[in-house]
């Protein structure tokens, strides 16, 4: 079902893909749709809600498990095997503290601007990788959440569809990698105004 896996997708287990609830997907296609659908719930779920503590270990797993329990019975569940990227798992929990930590601190010390404090979330969430799926649709929203948190607005993630391979995608992991060496200004630009 899951056929070959974009540059910058993680591979589930046997195990995880047991896990999908809708039992008439076979075709990466209908599992995109299918997450999508469930993405747009937990987006239904948010409008209105002044959503505070977004940088909370709670709210991560409570976000998380909104976009896509209508997909995955693990939704909201930390991964339970290491990947091709992402902190080995049994590290997890503690990773995610420490981040939440530090965006505390960032915030306190004003040490970044909205948006750079943001991306760098969102980068530092992708890093750890927390779930089985869903880890970068997951730290974007999360990252406009932070920002709207602190008086921004939602970012544009390049207005465009990140799933598929293509021109989006390859900037985007592209900015991640960079990030990956501690230079955020393509992914702070991508973010805010799109693929160059």
């Amino acid at each position: 079902m899951m056929g070959d896996l974009p540059d910058g997708a993680t591979p589930l287990t046997p195990e995880e893909i047991e896990g999908l609830i809708p039992s008439h997907i076979s075709l990466k296609q209908e599992l995109n749709a299918c997450e999508q659908e469930n993405i747009l719930s937990a987006r239904l779920w948010l409008l209105g809600k002044r959503v505070a503590g977004v940088a909370e270990a709670r709210f991560l797993k409570e976000l998380h498990r909104r976009m896509f329990d209508r997909t995955w019975k693990w939704a909201g569940e930390y991964r339970r095997s290491d990947r091709n990227l992402g902190v080995p798992w049994q590290r997890i929990s503690f990773e995610l503290e420490q981040l939440c930590r530090e965006v505390r601190a960032w915030r306190e010390e004003e040490l970044f601007s909205g948006d750079e404090l943001a991306v760098r979330f969102h980068h530092k969430l992708v890093w750890i990788h927390c779930f089985p799926n869903g880890n970068g649709r997951h730290a974007r929203l999360a990252a406009d959440l932070l920002a709207v948190e602190m008086g921004g607005q939602p970012f544009t993630w390049g207005q465009g569809d990140l799933v598929p391979v293509g021109k989006c995608r390859e900037t985007y992991i592209q900015a991640l990698r960079e990030a990956d060496q501690g230079r955020y200004e393509a992914l702070l630009a991508f973010a805010r105004s799109g693929a160059a």
